[in-house]
């Protein structure tokens, strides 16, 4: 009887826990899709669900998810206020030790280019607070590609 109760209370933990990230993922969608229409974007989106914007491509070599990037950057909520930003000359990175916003992204663009990604939560930090990130929060970048190494 233990176990049938046990096993009871995980199934419908597991089930909630699969509706808050499918809420997410919805409500993540509805956020992204109002903020392209209402800023009038020309947004693209890829099959995981990352939206990206390319204002310029750019004309030098194009990275490879296995690539190091430096990108100036700065990173926001869907209601404009700033959480992260680099300084002009950018920073450089693996692009395998970013979030799957950034690994997937930063491809899309060649040296030079600019742009932006919109980062549904479960290609940025998921659903859990993350270092003053709220759990299930959209992410915006502006991004400008500067090198790939």
């Amino acid at each position: 009887m233990k176990q049938l109760l046990f096993a009871l209370v995980l199934t419908m933990f597991i089930s909630c826990n699969s509706d808050e990230e499918t809420d997410f993922v919805a409500k993540n969608e509805l956020e992204i899709t109002a903020y392209i229409e209402k800023n009038n974007l020309q947004a693209e989106k890829s099959n995981s669900g990352l939206y990206y914007v390319i204002d310029e491509e750019g004309s030098g070599v194009r990275p490879s998810a296995s690539s190091e990037v430096t990108v100036a950057y700065k990173g926001y909520y869907s209601n404009g206020k700033v959480f992260d930003q680099s300084k002009e000359e950018g920073i450089s990175f693996p692009l395998q030790g970013v979030i799957r916003g950034w690994t997937e992204g930063i491809p899309y663009f060649k040296e030079g280019g600019r742009g932006m990604l919109l980062v549904p939560a479960h290609l940025g930090y998921g659903n859990r607070d993350t270092r003053g990130i709220p759990g299930g929060s959209v992410l915006i970048f502006d991004i400008h590609l500067i090198t790939v190494k």
